[in-house]
């Protein structure tokens, strides 16, 4: 008689991008360099800021912390996903599978935080010039910063919390190229409906709470901007578009993947490799590209 319950399933099978040799061969190449140039470019603005001292303000001390993010979050699943280009079996042990959960969510849910201290620096700094240095101090950019890492925490802890005890005794197999929720609970030999609906809401209410604070903000921002400013409109335009791209590149595949009702097997994988390899990559493009500050101080280097 065999008895199959969590303690016996050591390992899940990640079935990954896809099947062919020949496609797996170019996604290594692929995948690695973009994997390079995202751990280089996060590096770099991240010591580019803290050496150069016409960078320490509010705005470019929270884009340091936002490309630690990145440097981070592309982390947790990127170099596994490129390590399983080499091989037949792709398998990821309970232990591993779990570490992803937790610091997929420990990461993500921290960006969603910060993107939106980011938007409320550009706010205060737009919207109330004149209290910009009071309001934005050392202290507030601080507590702003650690108050996006406690609530990614606690809600990966609350994810976390509600899979790892779930009894899994059929199936292994995850469609997809790294463990996430979604598919890692449909493996549970349970009815998982009503915990399905719970992680979902955990999630829904982070993003959605913060896609709306996000909203508000950039729409005082942009309208103060288009009725009240005339010097400088266009560096502030600009610098917000570079954070609007940033939050819908972000945003975007985190509402398909955990709100979207309909599942939809290539769409999934196509928006978690977004989620996970592209964003992380273009954020530090975006702001590099589009800032007239951070431009100069490269030159400075020079």
């Amino acid at each position: 008689m065999e008895e199959v319950n969590q303690s016996v399933v050591s390992e899940f099978i990640i079935l990954g991008l896809c099947d062919s040799w020949e496609l797996q061969a170019v996604l290594l190449v692929i995948f690695s360099l973009l994997y390079l140039i995202t751990i280089l470019g996060n590096i770099f603005i991240v010591l580019l800021i803290i050496s150069d001292l016409h960078l320490h303000s509010p705005m470019y001390f929270l884009l340091a912390n936002l490309s630690f993010i990145d440097f981070c979050l592309s982390s947790v699943t990127t170099p596994k996903m490129i390590t399983d280009f080499l091989k037949e079996k792709k398998t990821i042990s309970f232990g591993g599978c779990m570490c992803q959960v937790l610091f997929v969510h420990f990461f993500g849910g921290g960006e969603m935080v910060l993107l939106v201290s980011m938007a409320y620096d550009r706010y205060v700094a737009i919207c109330k010039p004149l209290h910009y240095s009071s309001i934005m101090s050392r202290r507030t950019c601080i507590g702003l910063v650690l108050t996006s890492w406690i609530i990614g925490f606690v809600h990966s802890i609350s994810q976390l919390f509600m899979i790892i005890n779930l009894p899994f005794c059929g199936p292994r197999e995850l469609d997809s190229f790294f463990c996430d929720i979604p598919l890692v609970i449909k493996l549970a030999c349970m009815d998982t409906y009503i915990l399905e609906m719970l992680i979902n809401a955990d999630s829904g209410v982070l993003a959605t709470t913060c896609f709306i604070l996000l909203l508000i903000s950039y729409s005082y921002i942009l309208i103060t901007v288009l009725l009240h400013s005339k010097d400088g409109t266009s560096k502030a335009l600009s610098t917000c578009t570079a954070h609007i791209t940033v939050v819908v590149l972000f945003f975007g595949p985190c509402i398909f993947i955990y709100l979207w009702p309909l599942s939809i097997t290539w769409v999934d994988k196509f928006l978690a490799v977004f989620y996970a390899v592209i964003t992380p990559l273009l954020n530090p493009a975006i702001y590099t590209l589009r800032n007239k500050e951070i431009k100069n101080a490269i030159k400075r280097l020079q």
